[in-house]
């Protein structure tokens, strides 16, 4: 059984204190240890792929300038990169 504690003027049980507290860290996180947690949030390179229409660079699974995708033309639109 969970006990009860007053917490500002009010009996409240244990399991609803979380509410009224925030997490405070122990300890001051070190240059080191904050810059090995963010070693993952690179970004990537940028995948190219030659278009068959033009043989053009484009990036993959994206319409070319010219309109075109996965060889037929989806968009009449010129598009300016």
């Amino acid at each position: 059984m969970l006990s009860s504690k007053r917490v500002f003027g009010y009996t409240r049980r244990l399991s609803t204190l979380k509410e009224y507290f925030m997490a405070v860290p122990k300890a001051k996180t070190s240059k080191s240890r904050r810059n090995m947690r963010r070693a993952h949030h690179a970004l990537g390179k940028v995948k190219v792929a030659e278009d068959k229409t033009s043989g053009e660079l484009k990036r993959s699974h994206h319409v070319s300038a010219d309109g075109y995708y996965n060889g037929r033309q989806v968009t009449t639109a010129k598009v300016n990169r």
